[in-house]
């Protein structure tokens, strides 16, 4: 198993603008259009990190899951600026995802949400909170901040994602009861 290459994410990002769209305008008319009430994943990240949570969303999506991502899916939200108004409504679109996925990257950790949307998640949700390290080298193994250890991590192995956790039930993505996850 192997943990998820930045460079295999990037070409998702960059594939994914090629194909549907000319332009980021073009991605934030279509999300516009398939906005959804609820969603499997609320995907924490960095926004310094655009290209690679673009990807990301693409390769979660592939999965079959569907993701949130705030400045895709709510692009009028100021996320640069900590507010009551904008914690609200993350609240409620948390409250609506079935699972939180961190998508650690080296900028995750400067981010004034991520840690406030993983805590934030474990406590409402009680769990159903996934780390996904995106790496630029081959790594076999993820260990990022010591808070981010309390959970589990995904690697892929071929079409299949699997959820790393050193005890207990390692939950499928979908379902959170199984193993391993494939490609839709």
């Amino acid at each position: 198993m192997a943990l998820v290459r930045s460079d295999s994410i990037r070409r998702r990002a960059a594939l994914n603008r090629v194909v549907k769209f000319d332009s980021s305008a073009g991605i934030l008319a279509e999300s516009k259009k398939t906005i959804s009430t609820s969603y499997d994943v609320f995907l924490s990240h960095s926004k310094m990190d655009a290209e690679l949570v673009h990807g990301a969303k693409v390769f979660l999506e592939e999965y079959g899951l569907t993701v949130y991502v705030d400045w895709i899916d709510s692009p009028e939200m100021d996320r640069a600026n900590v507010t009551p108004a904008t914690a609200q409504v993350l609240r409620g679109i948390m409250s609506s995802s079935r699972m939180l996925i961190y998508a650690h990257t080296e900028n995750s950790g400067n981010s004034k949400w991520c840690p406030w949307e993983l805590g934030y998640f474990d406590g409402k949700k009680d769990g159903n909170v996934f780390i996904l390290p995106i790496v630029d080298t081959d790594q076999n193994s993820f260990i990022g901040q010591e808070y981010l250890g309390l959970y589990p991590y995904i690697d892929q192995a071929g079409q299949s994602l699997f959820i790393n956790k050193s005890n207990g039930i390692i939950p499928h993505l979908r379902e959170a009861k199984y193993k391993t996850f494939k490609r839709a």
